[in-house]
């Protein structure tokens, strides 16, 4: 029996990459429009290829850029390229169609609910809230809380702790099968693969797959 269910964050429940990319695109253009000598489309290659080598929460990601593109930090293209990144992004926190009534169904049908993301804790609660569904989760656990990612054991066994509940009795919900399902699967909890959030991965090799987030539903009854 499914007593709980534990989402992953980023593109399980909000469409991180789209808003990554759309504030990025804003960011470029900003930068550009304040002296940046670049071409656009080869600035968004250099830019996602450093979020590829320090990882997508890098927090010093447009220094590291201009350091590379141009040698140097000049601050009125870094500012331009900051506000720009963080007005799109403010705009675009929104959850995936059905999350907000399908987490609200499951909580008032007694399912506990949780998240497990590999961000950084504040910037996972800045997301909860923005979406206004951070009241629907009993427990949340971020990288801060067990210093180890996906698919270590440590995040999943510290939300059965606050679930107060076992492995058996947990549904895994994520978007990616190296990380949300081996993770979970390894501590022998039921998966679930939110093939909207990466529709290219060609095998999940989790119990149940999803394309819209509503049909948690009808696996969890």
């Amino acid at each position: 029996m499914i007593k709980a269910v534990i989402f992953d964050l980023d593109n399980t429940l909000i469409d991180f990459m789209k808003m990554k990319n759309l504030s990025c695109d804003a960011a470029i253009s900003a930068m550009i429009n304040s002296g940046l000598n670049v071409n656009k489309e080869k600035a968004m290659k250099e830019l996602f290829s450093l979020y590829d080598k320090h990882g997508l929460e890098e927090k010093r990601i447009f220094q590291k850029f201009l350091k590379k593109m141009i040698k140097k930090i000049d601050y009125e293209i870094l500012a331009s390229g900051i506000v720009a990144y963080r007005r799109v992004r403010a705009g675009f926190l929104e959850p995936y169609p059905h999350v907000t009534e399908t987490l609200f169904e499951l909580k008032t049908g007694g399912i506990k609910l949780a998240i497990i993301s590999d961000a950084p804790r504040l910037k996972a609660w800045i997301r909860l809230v923005s979406m206004k569904i951070n009241h629907l989760f009993d427990a949340v656990v971020t990288f801060e809380d067990t210093k180890e990612l996906k698919p270590s054991m440590m995040p999943f066994k510290l939300s059965f702790k606050k679930l107060e509940v076992e492995a058996n009795e947990c549904l895994m919900v994520g978007d990616r099968p190296e990380r949300d399902i081996e993770g979970a699967k390894n501590l022998g909890m039921l998966t679930c693969f939110a093939r909207y959030g990466n529709p290219k991965a060609k095998y999940s090799g989790a119990d149940y797959e999803i394309n819209d987030i509503k049909e948690l539903l009808d696996i969890v009854e």
